[in-house]
């Protein structure tokens, strides 16, 4: 067995859910360590946390980075962290995830309130290229089942306590 020593990178997810209770997937455009296998191309948006930065802001931030949305409703954040490994094995390419054995996730909770003709997978950041390359609205039990599968196991974990907490949104 070979001893990991790489870190985790700190990362948040964003679980951003309609009127309809449906949640925003955008389909992945490769990159990197996060390799994407045909048929699991779809996740809800994430992105790293700055240091020191607070997670709503986080949140907030690459919601806007990777969907160009600022119109959302803070509902709920979790209070753990979940981790996940990146899937080996790939090849190196220089990518400046490589520096670390995968990312652990606190996950936020926003509706929507915005025009979806404003949601825009263009927008821009500091250092940012696109994270998709369309999207769509699904239910949140699409997405456990259509995401990589060494994700799966933290969006199941979003799944149950967003259920809980924002049962009028996904039941």
């Amino acid at each position: 067995m070979i001893f990991e020593t790489r870190p985790y990178r700190f990362n948040v997810g964003v679980a951003l859910f309609n009127a309809r209770g449906e949640v925003f997937l955008g389909k992945s455009i490769p990159d990197g360590p996060e390799y994407v296998l045909p048929g699991f191309e779809w996740q809800m948006p994430q992105g790293g946390i700055d240091p020191a930065e607070d997670i709503i802001a986080a949140a907030r931030r690459e919601l806007a980075e990777e969907t160009g949305v600022t119109e959302a409703e803070f509902l709920a954040v979790t209070d753990e962290w979940w981790a996940y490994d990146f899937p080996l094995p790939y090849t190196p390419s220089g990518h400046r995830l490589e520096a670390y054995r995968g990312q652990q996730q606190r996950w936020a909770a926003f509706r929507f309130t915005g025009r979806e003709d404003g949601i825009d997978l263009t927008a821009t950041g500091a250092d940012f290229s696109p994270e998709f390359s369309e999207w769509r609205w699904a239910r949140l039990e699409e997405a456990v089942a259509g995401v990589m599968p060494y994700k799966r196991p933290n969006y199941v974990k979003v799944a149950e306590v967003f259920g809980r907490i924002c049962p009028e949104l996904i039941s």
